[in-house]
């Protein structure tokens, strides 16, 4: 580690906490704080700061007014050395609210994180996995044997262990400049490695800053080249939801404008300290859910919103067999949510996250899979009972009463009704709150058969009648009356063009013609 990381935490020690603040002030200052495994030149004692290609700094964050402030720090334990990995601003986190102090709360994490609110509140951080145990602050000194027997062995062992110093630093120079850094592309299998990347190749890819942390891990916005990407970061004991997103990925024909797009996987590190790394397009825009929260949306724009994420999944959904690339398998996505909808800078929409995802290829069965998998919050009332029946079609259709919600989402922050628009809420928050359990999920969709309301207001719009059709036969309690995705697609580009030709003053126009217009039939093609 060296003087770079001494240097470092001279800097933040001589910072001191400001208090917590509430967040919801324009500005924010943070200790900023980078790594780079490169800049590891010594320094002398009377060195400054600005010779150290690692440099940290306070920096001044600045968002929205109705969105919170956070400091973050993220740092590594080797072998008792504490190795700051990035310090600096961080997104609105309900996970950081109220807190004034930095303090890890997992229970040794291979990467330890922690995030606050208050300027220079990331300047000390702790690990404290027990909160009935004092917090133990971090430190940047090794620590050291005390034993004078061990002293003694180690020195009269002296010979023998500088030749196997010398041997295992021989291998690791080799292993380094082997594995390390350019990257190699990870084995899919552990017999054998991926064939070469044509777009990955032996280009260096850079950390910039986290953009989220789901239930495998979290998703780093990189740098490749001069353009940027979204890398998501697995650790070993999620191998297997690594395996299955990538092998869904390289499924035949998934290259779709309206499925995100894969660019390459990496291995980094060795054995337990492993990570497994998914390269693919990067979105400024992020999930449809994150934009909601912040945006109204216009009715030209639900509809691009809507078409596109609709053909995203029928695409998804089909199966192809003379499909350019080879034979296009149909495939459920089984984790359908609008955070798993991602925006691109033109606001048409592509699916991502396939770790849950499940192929259908013909000939062959489903395999050993389980049927309750997803968030409770989006589960059909089907998989909420468990009585799932494994084949192809069931599975597409537990997708679609997920699209209902999605598109539900939508309509609730559109602004064409003539009516309020109110605050972003997820299906169900009204009556299960944020941290709904699988009972209560139960109690609400398979025992009294609610659905997120359908507001009064959006029946004086033509085109929002018949999204709320839609939505309704999406959403439908027996999984066989469901729209398929296609159906949906179709519906929606009758309805904007229906929209566009029809007055706004002519409600009772609208409602005959909306009733007497020919719609793709509602029995579902799966």
């Amino acid at each position: 580690m060296g003087s770079a990381v001494r240097a470092a935490f001279s800097l933040l020690l001589l910072s001191f906490c400001s208090g917590a603040i509430l967040g919801r002030s324009d500005t924010q200052e943070c200790v900023h704080y980078n790594y780079s495994p490169s800049s590891s030149s010594s320094l002398s004692s009377s060195s400054g700061l600005e010779s150290r290609g690692n440099l940290s700094k306070v920096v001044t964050c600045s968002g929205e007014k109705d969105k919170r402030l956070h400091c973050f720090a993220t740092w590594k334990n080797v072998s008792g050395v504490i190795q700051v990995v990035k310090q600096g601003c961080w997104l609105d986190d309900v996970n950081c609210y109220d807190r004034d102090e930095c303090v890890e709360r997992k229970d040794s994490p291979d990467v330890f994180f922690c995030c606050c609110e208050g300027s220079l509140c990331n300047n000390k951080f702790f690990y404290g996995p027990d909160s009935n145990l004092p917090q133990i602050q971090t430190t940047n000194k090794p620590v050291q044997p005390k034993t004078p027997v061990l002293t003694a062995l180690m020195y009269s062992l002296l010979p023998i262990m500088a030749l196997i110093t010398i041997i295992l630093f021989s291998f690791w120079m080799y292993r380094h400049h082997k594995l390390a850094y350019p990257p190699v592309l990870v084995p899919t299998q552990d017999p054998g490695p991926l064939p070469p990347s044509p777009i990955l190749g032996q280009k260096p890819l850079q950390l910039l800053e986290i953009k989220a942390r789901g239930r495998f891990g979290c998703v780093w916005k990189a740098q490749l080249l001069t353009e940027y990407v979204a890398v998501k970061i697995f650790s070993i004991q999620d191998k297997q939801s690594w395996q299955n997103e990538y092998d869904m990925l390289n499924v035949n024909g998934m290259r779709h404008e309206n499925l995100l797009q894969f660019i390459g996987a990496e291995k980094r590190g060795n054995h337990l300290d492993m990570e497994l790394w998914l390269v693919t397009a990067y979105h400024e825009k992020g999930s449809l859910t994150d934009y909601l929260k912040a945006n109204v949306l216009s009715w030209s724009e639900l509809c691009l919103i809507a078409q596109s994420m609709s053909r995203g999944l029928a695409y998804l959904h089909e199966d192809i067999p003379g499909h350019k690339d080879g034979h296009k398998p149909a495939i459920a996505h089984r984790d359908f949510k609008s955070k798993n909808v991602l925006l691109k800078s033109d606001l048409t929409a592509c699916i991502a996250d396939f770790g849950l995802a499940l192929c259908f290829e013909a000939g062959k069965s489903a395999g050993d899979t389980h049927g309750q998998v997803g968030t409770r919050r989006y589960m059909a009332p089907e998989v909420l009972e468990g009585a799932i029946n494994f084949q192809r079609d069931s599975f597409l259709r537990i997708d679609m009463y997920a699209l209902g919600l999605v598109l539900w989402e939508l309509a609730s922050r559109c602004k064409a009704a003539d009516g309020p628009v109110d605050e972003y809420m997820l299906p169900f928050e009204e009556e299960v709150g944020q941290h709904p359990s699988l009972e209560d999920m139960q109690e609400v969709v398979v025992h009294k058969k609610l659905r997120p309301t359908l507001r009064e207001c959006w029946q004086k719009h033509s085109g929002l009648v018949v999204l709320c059709e839609t939505i309704e036969e999406c959403w439908d309690h027996e999984a066989e009356a469901r729209l398929s995705a296609g159906c949906v697609e179709e519906r929606i580009v009758q309805m904007q063009r229906q929209s566009s030709i029809t007055a706004p003053e002519e409600i009772v126009t609208v409602v005959t013609m909306v009733t007497n217009v020919d719609y793709p039939p509602k029995e579902s093609s799966l």
